[in-house]
């Protein structure tokens, strides 16, 4: 075949709607998880045993019956651990083992290891422990009055906020309580450790940051990173919860294995996942703002209580997100925002899709919901009179500028495909006529940060391999939790090398082959890895195009690489022919790639600079009843209007949007954690603990992408997809607030989660 000859390309796997990698063998059972991994002989099983006392002092453990129960090899406690007994967390502030005191109803204070899960279940709940009880702090708000918290409080300030409150031609204050939520995985925390030759050790690990857990079981068995390697293909789902307390599994699996020579898998049934690991940080908000006769907001002071739990795990990051999320989509000129990170007797919280920024973005929606009913005016109105503009209204209250600001038009189309206006009148005539069922619509922004705060942890690797058949193999830092990373790395780098989608396949995440990769958070996996992946294949593809253009006498950059095939101006040749022949030349077919984020910075110390290398935005439309005799809710109709830039995969990026968005919804209806007053979570399995179903998807669901590129040089000009749609769950809060209100009820009364019991609290219904 000749350059003349037609080369019948097929489209480009970039922006096209392909399947999810895995998902012909997930449908077809055939995927494997941590769980379905062949165990090797000799494989034991452990199980935690957990203190059931919030907080207290551990004088003894008993685990003589434990010991004695049939299968049962050993038990493992805080004097078993050969490293350092704290986790290698940042604040080094969590034991690997409850050690001479108990924290939290649910906290570990060893395993017993058996034959069997079973075995080692039951042998658990045999061992006593000696536990003296003492005062446990179980809210926000009791540890703030204690001054009880897990690291210091920041507070970040811009203009002179007292003295616009007190010239504001109106002032509001209230309060406001917003519960946590379970990441109710449908794959709970696992991890497989199994000792190998020479005191290494290999861990297969259901987690979203491999190279943590790598560095926390080294740092617990006493022996540098090399000799712990941590593999994961997938996870049954992660949303957060898999970012650092994936790691406490493979640590005590991992010391469980060394004391008993033995692989061990360690496996929390549902009930224990609940009581052990941490869930979204509930928050509690104290608020004072003052705006002027058209809502314009002119001066607020906040105060945020982060519950964080027993300790700091990621809450730092979290409620600095929290802070930098405040403003939403608002300027805010003169502001205060103190945020307090509170240390409870409960679970230590930890990162969940949003990371703090669903807590920030909540409350100026609210706030900006009761100035529009104190004003009589349309919530919407309100919201656009406060968005970001341009030239003195466009810089954060971090200092950072809004340059790629596409909230007006955005939230301008979606009002009209929506026919906001006119529902909004015929929601009017509903209510006038209905005495019992009251509707409310609401339409919400979202403007999210795309990058981790932590400045270094904007960095990635990966390694792409050409064979000499030309097939494809991939493999870098990232972890598959079902976003559809892998299928989105896989079409960059079938583009990059022009071969077709299907020649290409990737490799489980292993520290042993991209050291030092960051977590698989921030909505940042495409964007680090998949630029990491795309400037491997570049440089095959160099080397390849340098390769024909000696063999051709062209210039390299006149090689195209499309379609299969690698063409030249003087011949088109089969990209594996290509392959073979510069295989047998010698020239190099494997590359690594590396990839940093440009233009970040800030200062930790004031939160000011600019934490993130673009915004993400978006908006929901959305209309729900509410049943004024029962507290019960539906979510009628969504309409959403959502910027991913120019799209790599619209159907993944419509899953996640839906997906996100429903699972804010949880967060803001049903999904309600309850501690009782002696620190027992009470709902702690499915059938207290309330997700979103099928049923709960409104029958009017409609999504549309914005059509614009990533203003910034992002990898496709795509951009970040998988929490910003959280956000856009607040729509159908906020509509939930405005149907309170027309039934005669204080909507700013209305915690969250709208379950049916608070949303009778706030129409004057239910007492307490």
């Amino acid at each position: 075949m000749t350059a003349r000859d037609p080369v019948l390309a097929p489209a480009p796997a970039v922006g096209s709607s392909r399947i999810h990698e895995s998902a012909r063998a997930q449908v077809a059972g055939r995927a494997t998880y941590i769980d379905d991994i062949l165990e090797l002989r000799g494989t034991l099983h452990a199980a935690p045993i957990l203190s059931p006392v919030a907080h207290g002092r551990l004088r003894g453990v008993d685990t003589q019956a434990a010991l004695a129960e049939h299968g049962v090899r050993g038990v493992v406690l805080a004097a078993d651990i050969p490293g350092d007994a704290m986790l290698a967390a940042f604040a080094h502030d969590e034991p690997v083992f409850a050690i001479d005191s108990v924290q939290h109803i649910g906290q570990v204070v060893g395993l017993v290891v058996a034959d069997t899960v079973m075995q080692a279940r039951r042998a658990a709940r045999r061992v006593t422990l000696d536990i003296e009880p003492l005062p446990a702090v179980l809210t926000p708000r009791e540890a703030h009055a204690r001054q009880s918290y897990v690291l210091p409080p920041v507070i970040v300030r811009r203009g002179a906020p007292e003295d616009a409150l007190a010239a504001a031609p109106h002032r509001l204050h209230g309060q406001l309580e917003v519960g946590g939520q379970e990441h109710f995985y449908l794959e709970g925390q696992v991890a497989y450790a199994i000792p190998m030759e020479q005191d290494q050790w290999h861990i297969h690990s259901s987690t979203q940051h491999p190279g943590e857990v790598q560095h926390w079981v080294a740092h617990a068995l006493g022996l540098s990173n090399n000799a712990v390697s941590v593999e994961c293909r997938r996870m049954g789902g992660g949303f957060g919860g898999k970012e650092t307390q994936a790691g406490h599994l493979a640590v005590w699996a991992a010391l469980a294995a060394r004391k008993l020579g033995r692989p061990v898998k360690l496996r929390l049934d549902r009930d224990d996942d609940f009581l052990v690991t941490g869930k979204r940080h509930p928050f509690a908000y104290d608020w004072a703002v003052g705006f002027d006769d058209s809502g314009l907001v002119t001066g607020l002071k906040l105060t945020m209580l982060a519950n964080c739990g027993f300790s700091a795990d990621l809450s730092g990051p979290v409620a600095d997100r929290a802070v930098f999320h405040t403003d939403n989509a608002y300027f805010l000129s003169d502001v205060e925002i103190a945020s307090y990170r509170c240390k409870t007797n409960v679970q230590s919280h930890t990162a969940f899709r949003g990371f703090g920024g669903p807590q920030g973005v909540i409350v100026i929606e609210a706030i900006l919901g009761d100035i529009a009913r104190h004003l009589g005016l349309d919530a919407l109105q309100v919201r656009l009179r406060n968005l970001y503009g341009v030239q003195d209204r466009n810089v954060t209250h971090y200092q950072m500028k809004v340059e790629d600001n596409i909230l007006a038009p955005l939230i301008t189309r979606l009002a009209d495909t929506s026919h906001y206006t006119e529902r909004r009148a015929a929601i009017a005539r509903w209510n006038a006529a209905s005495p019992v069922i009251k509707r409310g619509i609401a339409l919400t922004p979202v403007k999210f940060g795309i990058s981790f705060t932590a400045t270094l942890f904007n960095q990635a690797g990966a390694l792409v391999h050409v064979f000499t058949d030309g097939s494809v193999q991939i493999n870098h830092g990232g972890t598959e939790m079902g976003q559809g990373l892998h299928t989105k790395i896989m079409q960059l780098v079938a583009d990059e090398l022009g071969v077709p989608f299907e020649r290409v396949r990737i490799t489980a995440t292993d520290t042993g082959k991209v050291p030092n990769a960051s977590a698989t958070a921030a909505s940042s996996g495409t964007d680090l890895n998949g630029r990491a992946a795309q400037f491997a294949a570049r440089n095959i593809r160099s080397n390849l195009a340098a390769f024909v253009a000696g063999l051709d006498g062209c210039g390299a950059g006149a090689v195209r690489f499309q379609g299969g095939q690698v063409i030249s101006p003087t011949a088109a040749r089969p990209f594996e022919a290509v392959v073979g022949q510069a295989y047998a030349n010698r020239i190099q077919l494997w590359s690594d790639g590396f990839y940093r984020t440009p233009k970040i910075h800030y200062d930790k110390a004031t939160l000011t600079g600019r934490p993130f290398y673009y915004f993400a935005y978006g908006a929901a439309c959305s209309e729900v009843a509410i049943d004024t005799l029962t507290g019960e809710s539906r979510v009628l109709a969504v309409d959403i209007l959502h910027d991913v830039g120019t799209s790599i995969n619209p159907a993944i990026d419509i899953g996640q949007i839906e997906g996100g968005f429903i699972q804010g919804v949880g967060w803001l209806t049903t999904e309600q954690l309850v501690w009782n007053d002696k620190g027992q979570l009470t709902t702690h399995a499915p059938s207290t603990y309330k997700i979103p179903t099928t049923g709960d998807v409104p029958a009017h669901f409609k999504i549309e992408l914005w059509p614009e590129a990533n203003r910034e040089d992002n990898v496709g000009g795509s951009k970040a997809v998988g929490e910003p749609p959280f956000m856009l769950g607040i729509s159908v809060w906020e509509a939930l607030r405005d149907a309170v209100a027309a039934g005669g009820g204080q909507a700013s009364d209305l915690a969250a989660p709208a379950t049916a019991e608070n949303v009778l609290r706030a129409l004057g219904q239910c007492g307490g």
